[in-house]
């Protein structure tokens, strides 16, 4: 079984909404964490959906699947004080309902509402033949590395510089045995699962995913997706979307 494992559980604070945690912010009328589940809803390749969710939202997420018809969210549980928490909780989650042996997931953000089908294709073939997948987006400017005191250490090349993106994918088994180590480890601050995976000595491979496949964290983020939607929109309607 294909299970994806979408975390929503961040506040949003660089988005400085007031009231309302940034995947609960409506675009073309529509939440964005909506979005982002349809994209997996509609794909014939995924067979369920769970989804960490902030504890005081599960009520109005249930509410949302309900009325949006997502017939393949099959649990919503809370998210964690991080990333890496709510992310493990998914991950638990995913486990209860599938087999850990065998299932593949593909781990999600839920402001990440612009992937395509062949990204989601591409990555369960990539786990199939690899173990692992991570989307990746050519580098278009260059990638400095600086330390504490912004110091340069380093000047990437930038033909050989990828931005990881999301879906992570892998076999449930290896990413989640992954997460009981650093658990057990106290190691709670990996920033996303390629950085986990990649400290437990685990060999990674990238899948090509769309540019337009950004994450919403900023009102700049908000209103770049806005554009990007109502110019898919406006393919769709003159014909040009292929």
């Amino acid at each position: 079984m294909n299970i994806a494992v979408i975390f929503a559980g961040g506040v949003g604070k660089r988005m400085h909404s007031k009231d309302i945690p940034k995947q609960f912010l409506k675009l073309h009328d529509k939440p964005i964490i909506i979005h982002t589940l349809e994209l997996f809803e509609d794909n014939s390749e995924v067979d369920a959906i769970v989804v960490s969710c902030l504890s005081d939202y599960i009520g109005y997420l249930n509410k949302l699947v309900s009325k949006f018809n997502l017939k393949k969210v099959q649990k919503i549980v809370p998210g964690g004080k991080s990333g890496q928490e709510s992310i493990y909780n998914g991950l638990k989650a995913a486990e209860l309902i599938g087999d850990r042996k065998s299932d593949i997931v593909l781990i999600h953000d839920g402001v990440r509402p612009l992937i395509t089908s062949k990204t989601i294709h591409d990555n369960i073939k990539s786990v199939k033949e690899h173990g692992s997948a991570i989307t990746s987006v050519k580098a278009k400017e260059t990638i400095i590395v600086v330390d504490d005191h912004e110091a340069i250490k380093s000047v990437n090349d930038r033909s050989k510089s990828r931005l990881a993106r999301a879906p992570q994918s892998f076999y449930l088994n290896d990413i989640l045995s992954a997460h009981e180590k650093a658990v057990k480890e106290k190691k709670l601050d990996f920033i996303d699962s390629c950085s986990m995976m990649t400290y437990y000595g685990k060999k990674l491979y990238l899948v090509q995913g769309p540019q337009e496949n950004i994450k919403i964290t900023t009102p700049d983020d908000f209103y770049t997706m806005r554009a990007l939607l109502d110019a898919k929109e406006n393919a769709q309607i003159y014909g040009l979307d292929e």
